[in-house]
């Protein structure tokens, strides 16, 4: 994908001023499903180029804030804001333009498994009715952007999870969306797949100014996505370092969920230090 500075740091691109107003935010949103609170007054915000980690387990009300960024769910009350728009009440056919700015990034894939890589990459181009040339330009740099481009011929089942994740990841960025919902993209992973997965949104944050959602329930996706950035060497290659290193990411907190309330809003380093018995037992793995 083109960025529009690969030298600027993550920090400094957060901290501009023209990018006050939120690319997602939630007001005191409640939403239940017959007699269960699936949502409890819930607030929060997405900057720009920002990624929000949203960790609980199942059940809690992680995917659901997902579906309600798309329109899929409407909330009982509260707000709902896409770049400053309230689509908390929007038709479907409202919501079909506020769709095209955002990414989805599914926890098998979902691919359509009669259709080639090429031709689930270039799905909704060929929706929209795009000249071939030009699909097949963007079909192979998304390809290219999550490095599976020979794969472009093959079919789904001969893909292994972990490569059918990243064409996901690849149809999801078609058309360049600066704002992309992960739904447990790396759930029932082998850890070195899930790190290219996270090593792929971290490249969305910082290269490509991606604001995002991350819902997992792997403590080791908090790991990559909070500790590690990627930068662009003199070679045009992207390699990834350790905070700490050179700059503290400010642009990537954790959200954990507990029973629709948000029971933590902060760093890594804070949810690791909290006392609180829910938390300790959910990064013990308890």
């Amino acid at each position: 994908m083109d960025s529009f500075d690969k030298k600027i740091s993550a920090n400094e691109k957060t901290n501009r001023p023209d990018r006050v107003i939120p690319a997602i935010e939630f007001r005191d949103v409640h939403l239940s499903f017959d007699d269960k609170k699936v949502l409890d007054g819930v607030s929060f915000t997405v900057r720009r180029g920002e990624t929000k980690l949203i960790l609980g387990r199942s059940g809690g009300g992680k995917s659901t804030t997902i579906r309600l960024v798309l329109g899929l769910l409407k909330p009982d009350s509260g707000q709902i804001l896409i770049d400053g728009e309230d689509i908390t009440n929007y038709s479907e056919a409202q919501m079909m333009d506020v769709r095209q700015k955002i990414g989805m990034v599914f926890q098998e894939g979902a691919l359509f498994d009669s259709l080639s890589v090429y031709e689930n990459v270039a799905y909704r181009l060929h929706e929209q009715g795009v000249e071939e040339e030009e699909v097949e330009s963007e079909v192979r740099r998304m390809l290219q952007f999550v490095d599976l481009e020979d794969a472009i011929e093959k079919m789904p089942s001969e893909l292994s999870g972990g490569m059918r994740r990243r064409v996901g990841i690849a149809r999801a960025l078609v058309g360049d969306p600066k704002i992309v919902l992960f739904d447990e993209p790396t759930a029932g992973l082998d850890p070195p797949t899930a790190r290219t997965i996270c090593e792929l949104a971290i490249k969305l944050r910082d290269l490509e100014d991606v604001s995002s959602i991350f819902v997992t329930h792997e403590m080791q996706n908090l790991g990559y996505l909070c500790s590690e950035y990627a930068t662009v060497d003199n070679d045009g290659q992207v390699i990834f370092e350790q905070e700490g290193e050179k700059l503290c990411l400010i642009n990537t907190e954790v959200i954990m969920f507990r029973d629709g309330k948000i029971i933590f809003s902060g760093k890594d380093e804070e949810l690791r230090r909290s006392d609180d018995r829910f938390i300790q037992r959910f990064i013990n793995g308890r």
